[in-house]
C-alpha cells in the first residue's frame, strides 16, 4: 500500500498548498496516514520566510533520518525546497525529492519516477512560470472554511522578503476558474471561503474580466457563501473599490489585513515598499470613511537596518493614529538572496527585543479601548472549536475577532449563532449566545467526517 505523511509549516498558503498535494496524492492512489511511523513516503511542506528556517528544516530531517533504513522515502516541499534545491541532497543525502511550489502541477510524474526507484528527482522552476496550481481534487482539511488561491508569487521585491525568489513571479488564474472552484467549494457545503495570495489583491484577470474587487463581489454572491474573506492586502494595490465593494456586498466580511511594515517613510524607502506613509494613510482613511465599521488589521517589522529611535517613534504613533484592531509584530532577520542582506544589521538584538515589547505593549492598550465597543453588543458567530476546558465554545464574527461564548446546547462547528458580548479582553471577546445555532449543511458535515478519516 502507498502511504504518506505530510507536515506543513508556515502561512495558510502553505496549508492550503498542503490541500491540494494531498489531494493529488489521494487521486495517485496513495493512502494518508496519521503518523510518519505508518507513511512509504514522509513530505515536508516549508515555509523560508522568518529566522533560520533552513536549520528548522534540517534539524526535522535529521529526526526523520532514523527512519530511512525502514524503506521509507522523503520529500521536501516548498519556499526551502525552492530556495536550498539540490543541496538538500547533500546535507540529507536520504531525501529523494525537492520540489517548490512552483512546479506541484508535475507532482503525478515526479511521483511516478519515484516509484520507479530514482532517488533525486527535483521540482524547482525559475521564477518566470506562469503556471497556477490548480486541481479539482483539493482535500479539503478545514472543517469550516474553504480556501482558494487567486494568485500566487510576487513582483514587489522588498528589500527584506524572501517570497520573490521562493514563489516565483506574480500570476493570476482566470476569474472563470475561482468562480468554478467557489460554487464547488459552496456544494460541498462550506459556507465561508478565503481567498489567498501572497499579494491578493495585486489580482489581474488573464481573461480581462473582472477586477479584483468585482471577483470579491462575485464570490460573495455565490449561492450559500455566508462570508468571503481575502489575504494578504498590499497597501500598493489597495484601490477605493475593494472597500465600495465591502460596503455592497454583505457577505464580504468586515475586516481588511494591510501590512504596513513600518510608520517611517524612510524606513519605507528603505525596505522598497513603494509607498510613503501618507499614501498609506489615505487608504486607511478610505476605509474608516466606510459605512460599515471595518476592522483594520497590519503587519510591522522592528529593527530593519538603520531604523532610528524616531522611526519607531514614527510607527507607535501610526498605531495611534489608526486604531489598528490587530498588529502582527516581528523582529528584522536577514533573509537569503534579499537586497536586506548586503545592508548591516545595525540594530543590536537587545533593541529589537526592546522595541517589539514596547510596540506590542501599545497595541494591547489601543486593542482594549477598541475592543471595548463591542461590550453589550450582539454578534453574528461562526462556531470554530469547542467546548473548551471551561464549556466554552469559540468562534469568529465578521470583523476575524475571537468569540468564546458560552452556549446551552454544543453547536457544530460550522454553525452560525448570535452572541451579545458581556466581557472583553485585548484579543478576544466574551459572550453568551442568544439564539440557536443554524446548522451547517448535510454536505459540511459529510464532508468533515471524511476529513476526520483521512
Amino acid at each position: 500500500m502507498k502511504t504518506f505523511y505530510i507536515e506543513t509549516f508556515g502561512c495558510q498558503m502553505n496549508a492550503h498548498d498542503s490541500e491540494k498535494v494531498v489531494g493529488t496524492l489521494l487521486r495517485q492512489g496513495y493512502t494518508q496516514a496519521a503518523d510518519e511511523a505508518d507513511a512509504t513516503l514522509i513530505l515536508y511542506n516549508t515555509c523560508s520566510i522568518r529566522d533560520k528556517a533552513e536549520q528548522k528544516v534540517f534539524h526535522r530531517l535529521n529526526e526523520y533520518k532514523r527512519m530511512q533504513g525502514e524503506g521509507k522515502k522523503f520529500a521536501v516541499l516548498g519556499c526551502v525546497a525552492q530556495q536550498e534545491g539540490a543541496k538538500i541532497f547533500e546535507k540529507a543525502p536520504y531525501v529523494s525529492l525537492v520540489a517548490g511550489s512552483a512546479s506541484y502541477n508535475h507532482l503525478p510524474e515526479m511521483l511516478a519516477r519515484l516509484e520507479a526507484g530514482e532517488n533525486r528527482i527535483t521540482g524547482l522552476d525559475d521564477r518566470q512560470t506562469d503556471q497556477t496550481f490548480d486541481t479539482e481534487f483539493t482535500a479539503r482539511s478545514n472543517p469550516h472554511r474553504g480556501y482558494i488561491t487567486i494568485i500566487e508569487g510576487c513582483d514587489k521585491f522588498c528589500a527584506y522578503c524572501v517570497v520573490p525568489y521562493t514563489r516565483g513571479k506574480e500570476r493570476s488564474r482566470s476569474s472563470a476558474s475561482v468562480l468554478a472552484e467557489a460554487h464547488r467549494i459552496a456544494q460541498l457545503g462550506f459556507t465561508e471561503i478565503q481567498l489567498l495570495g501572497q499579494n491578493v489583491n495585486s489580482y489581474r484577470d488573464p481573461s480581462g474580466r473582472r477586477s479584483f474587487a468585482e471577483l470579491l463581489a462575485a464570490v460573495g454572491e455565490v449561492n450559500g457563501i455566508k462570508r468571503v474573506r481575502f489575504t494578504t492586502s498590499h497597501p500598493r494595490d489597495f484601490t477605493r473599490d475593494i472597500v465600495a465593494a465591502i460596503d455592497a456586498v454583505p457577505t464580504l466580511c468586515d475586516h481588511v489585513h494591510l501590512p504596513v511594515q513600518s510608520g517611517s517613510s524612510n524606513v519605507l524607502r528603505a525596505m522598497q515598499r513603494e509607498y510613503t506613509r501618507e499614501w498609506y494613510l489615505e487608504r486607511i482613511a478610505w476605509t474608516k470613511a466606510a459605512r460599515r465599521d471595518i476592522s483594520l488589521t497590519t503587519d510591522i517589522i522592528v529593527g530593519f537596518p538603520g531604523e532610528t529611535n524616531g522611526d519607531f517613534e514614527e510607527t507607535l504613533c501610526l498605531l495611534d493614529e489608526v486604531g489598528y484592531d490587530g498588529v502582527y509584530g516581528f523582529k528584522y532577520s536577514p533573509r537569503p538572496n534579499t537586497p536586506a542582506m548586503h545592508m548591516a544589521d545595525s540594530i543590536a538584538e537587545e533593541v529589537k527585543v526592546e522595541r517589539l515589547a514596547t510596540l506590542n505593549a501599545r497595541q494591547r492598550e489601543i486593542q482594549r479601548r477598541n475592543y471595548a465597543r463591542h461590550l453589550g453588543q450582539v454578534v453574528p458567530v461562526m462556531v470554530e472549536h469547542g467546548p473548551n476546558h471551561r464549556g466554552q465554545m469559540t468562534g469568529r464574527s465578521t470583523q476575524n475577532k475571537t468569540v468564546n461564548f458560552a452556549c446551552e446546547t454544543v453547536p457544530a462547528v460550522g454553525s452560525y449563532l448570535d452572541v451579545r458580548i458581556t466581557e472583553i479582553f485585548p484579543s478576544s471577546l466574551l459572550g453568551v449566545a442568544v439564539s440557536a445555532p443554524l446548522a451547517p449543511s448535510p454536505t459540511l458535515l459529510a464532508q468533515q467526517a471524511l476529513n476526520a478519516r483521512i
